[in-house]
């Protein structure tokens, strides 16, 4: 029986290794963040896109979507963006990473879902870090 248990187990193992294969964010999303340039990034927008930009929420469609980051980058020129976890399936992604600016550090939170074989952003938050 304990035999069973660890083959299940290891098949278990290797299925949900299969599952998480290919969950590579697009490198494009992480040189928009690095770099400010709102209009690479609104490249990756769904047509429509929740977004939380600090006080700003809502569901924007790509064009303002494009115009409230642009502001953001403009109030916050960033210095680096490093992402620091990224999951998800094939078919849909998450990547969580830190935009740093001169006067302080935002995490940023997306989640991309795969859309006639591209990946596009459908919800985007970036956030004051605390501490």
């Amino acid at each position: 029986m304990k035999k069973m248990f660890s083959f299940l187990f290891i098949i278990l193992l290797a299925v949900s290794a299969y599952s998480q294969e290919n969950v590579e964010i697009p490198s494009e999303i992480s040189m928009a963040l690095k770099s400010g340039d709102a209009a690479l990034l609104s490249n990756y927008l769904n047509d429509n896109v929740e977004m939380v930009i600090l006080d700003k929420e809502g569901i924007y469609n790509k064009d303002q979507a494009e115009v409230i980051l642009n502001d953001f980058f403009k109030k916050n020129p960033p210095r680096r963006f490093s992402l620091l976890h990224q999951g998800g399936k094939t078919k849909s992604k998450y990547g969580i990473g830190n935009l740093d600016t001169a006067d302080q550090t935002f995490r940023v939170y997306f989640l991309l879902k795969e859309t006639n074989g591209k990946q596009i952003i459908h919800q985007l938050r970036i956030e004051k870090e605390n501490g």
